[in-house]
């Protein structure tokens, strides 16, 4: 993920010095007004940071297996200083994960688990941006988001011994990531690449032990990357 995040601000550096070209500003009064309103699409790739605890189970081995997701939502933008703005997104952010226990022999149904998950995302963020070059401005952005996974089946009584990989409904994230605006002639469109990562363990265990799908475990948090473009 770092490594696309450096090729991403390459890039931003790269269009940053052909923006230093153009002569006729766009969109000149964009940033005067205190609030202003937005959407955005995206993709992402999430997957989930797996580290183990010691168990009855030797040579723990999970495989994380992740699809391209979507997100979507609004923006909400609070302008606090010339280059800090303060940002809220909430949105739709969803995607399939595949777990494979690898230290666990049997058919499919007995080694390996899908878990979908669809997140209501209520990010709040602060966004750094640098002074306007013409027609764009690099910006980097962060802060943290309460995420509600509809999808999560906490609360189901059948555990993995009847086939159910459980998570946790109410998670905490933080994300940052880079980006840079482009003022055109009727808006501002804002691609940006950004890092999601679980702060709170989002495994259920099982309703009994010696588990093997779950004893092993002792954090399971997503952990991905995803691609945002704002229309403001």
């Amino acid at each position: 993920m770092l490594k696309k995040l450096l090729l991403f601000g390459i890039l931003v550096a790269s269009l940053s010095t052909q923006a230093q070209k153009e002569k006729i500003l766009k969109l000149p009064s964009f940033d005067k007004p205190l609030f202003h309103y937005g959407f955005y699409l995206g993709a992402n790739n999430n997957g989930y940071k797996i580290s183990y605890a010691p168990s009855d189970f030797d040579n723990t081995e999970i495989e994380v297996e992740s699809s391209i997701g979507f997100n979507v939502g609004l923006i909400a933008d609070l302008r606090l200083h010339n280059n800090i703005n303060l940002r809220f997104e909430p949105g739709l952010m969803s995607n399939t994960k595949t777990l494979r226990f690898k230290h666990i022999p049997g058919a499919d149904n007995v080694n390996t688990r899908e878990v979908g998950a669809t997140y209501l995302h209520l990010p709040l963020l602060l966004k750094f941006s640098t002074n306007r070059l013409n027609n764009m401005r690099p910006y980097v952005i962060g802060g943290i988001s309460y995420d509600h996974n509809f999808s999560s089946n906490e609360r189901n009584s059948d555990d993995n011994f009847a086939g159910e990989f459980r998570t946790t409904t109410n998670n905490f994230m933080y994300e940052i990531g880079i980006g840079v605006d482009f003022y055109l002639s009727y808006f501002k469109f804002s691609p940006s690449i950004r890092g999601v990562f679980a702060i709170n363990n989002e495994a259920v265990y099982d309703n009994k032990s010696p588990s093997q799908w779950t004893d092993p475990i002792n954090f399971l948090g997503t952990r991905g990357v995803f691609l945002h473009l704002a229309f403001e």
